[in-house]
């Protein structure tokens, strides 16, 4: 189930066709997947072995099938340029990507990624025609990246770095897939492809890291100890809605604390709300798990020092079966999933609800196919495209998840990606979602019988 702020406006496209253009976009990536695994497919032939084997057997037949192949392999006319897969397959293909050959499966899914960019300027006119991201989308179009860089640069100089990154974030996943197919950079692709597909990538469009190298470093086995704040416990709001909780995470702050109330429900049956903060900015490590290596990680692995921590904090402070809900921003967004994901977590405990705010966590799944899920986004926030799912996407959420964007005047990064931020914008510009979401929280609004404050460490 999704939700947003779109309104009705004279001379813009219907709900409807809008819909019906999302769906020849989905279907353009998809198309644009099988004529990629064509091209592999022809290559493993062409490079088998046993083909070269036949040349000899019959040398004019085996003749026939290898420029047959070669030429739907390369020439214009078929796959354009598609060698790709096994050692000969990829070294044709980087060649093909460092001489800019042009491949039909590539052409396919840039008109698939630009007609999603047009239905974003639907609801942000930065990207139409006459926006200022207009520029930077022309110069990826030509193919020329150091232009691109160029125009760039100029909107940071002009704008700022933090508005210039707000005016992107809506199709930011979209435009740096783009860029990523249309650069001669060969180690981007796969997560270009991973977007257009709308499946999970292990690394990012813009270098192609995988994760797994960010993972090498973000190996402690986590820690939790119970901390006395009573300063902290003066500033709570314990007025038991989603956007309270989401105050209270802003209070936390980012320095290694999280919080476990105790809540007596409406129908007396005590239940526990964990609230979790978000990634640290500074430097890219520190001695919480709420550092810049955690966050990359955890976008892609589930067993994180966050989740073990947490998990540590748990065992502290909730009884074995009782039923918790874990709401998170950014990185505690996407902790509370990981968190969902695993089996262990599951055993122990009832993850009845997870609430993500400004969190990317499109391609987790919950163990327990009864927790509900929530994501809450303001598509101006950078953060929740990095899994590679931008907010505005054509690929539709999980069956019975609700995920609820909004626009509202927050347009700087990483202004409006803030915890306070984000509540303030559940009060005063989507206050039905915010009470939709309360809606579902129902059962631990009530009587609050205990806070603890627990404060975690990676070692």
């Amino acid at each position: 189930m999704t939700a947003g702020t779109a309104l009705a406006v004279p001379g813009r496209p219907s709900e409807e066709d809008l819909a019906a253009l999302a769906a020849v976009a989905r279907t353009l990536g998809e198309v644009a997947g099988e004529i990629r695994a064509a091209g592999r497919a022809l290559t493993a032939v062409a490079t088998d072995p046993a083909l070269a084997g036949s040349l000899t057997r019959s040398p004019r037949t085996g003749l026939r099938a290898l420029t047959a192949l070669a030429r739907s392999l390369t020439a214009p006319a078929g796959l354009g340029y598609a060698p790709d897969g096994g050692g000969l397959g990829r070294a044709a293909w980087l060649g093909g990507v460092l001489t800019g050959r042009e491949s039909l499966a590539v052409a396919v899914a840039v008109a698939s990624l630009k007609l999603r960019i047009r239905l974003c300027a639907v609801r942000h006119p930065e990207f139409g025609p006459e926006g200022p991201v207009r520029r930077l989308l022309d110069a990826i179009e030509a193919g020329r990246q150091t232009r691109a860089l160029r125009v760039l640069r100029e909107h940071v100089r002009e704008e700022g770095a933090e508005r210039a990154l707000a005016r992107l974030a809506p199709s930011l996943t979209e435009v740096m897939a783009w860029n990523a197919l249309m650069d001669e950079n060969p180690f981007n692709d796969a997560a270009a492809w991973h977007i257009v597909t709308g499946t999970r990538a292990d690394g990012d469009p813009l270098l192609g890291t995988s994760i797994g190298a960010w993972a090498r470093w973000d190996r402690g086995p986590g820690r939790a100890e119970v901390v006395a704040d009573e300063g902290l416990a003066a500033r709570l709001d314990h007025g038991g809605s989603v956007s309270a909780h989401v105050r209270n995470i802003a209070a936390l702050g980012t320095d290694g604390r999280m919080l476990v109330t105790r809540v007596a429900g409406p129908d007396g049956e005590i239940r526990h709300v964990v609230l979790l903060p978000g990634m640290a900015f500074g430097r890219p490590r520190n001695s919480t798990p709420q550092d810049l290596v955690g966050a990359v990680t955890a976008v892609g692995r589930n067993d994180t020092p966050y989740t073990r921590a947490v998990r540590k904090a748990l065992d502290r402070t909730v009884p074995e079966g009782a039923s918790v809900a874990l709401i998170g921003h950014s990185l505690g967004g996407i902790t509370a999933m990981n968190l969902a994901e695993l089996p262990d977590v599951n055993d122990r405990w009832r993850i009845t609800h997870v609430v993500a705010v400004g969190s990317p966590i499109d391609f987790k799944r919950p163990y327990d196919p009864r927790t509900k899920v929530v994501s809450l986004v303001n598509e101006h926030d950078v953060v929740p495209n990095l899994e590679g799912r931008s907010p505005v996407s054509v690929f539709p959420v999980p069956a019975g998840w609700l995920e609820i964007t909004w626009v509202d005047r927050a347009h700087d990064f990483p202004q409006c990606h803030n915890a306070a931020v984000y509540a303030q914008s559940l009060d005063e510009v989507v206050p039905d979602a915010r009470d939709r979401v309360d809606a579902l929280l129902g059962e631990y609004r009530g009587r609050v019988e205990e806070t603890v404050v627990l404060r975690l460490h990676d070692r």
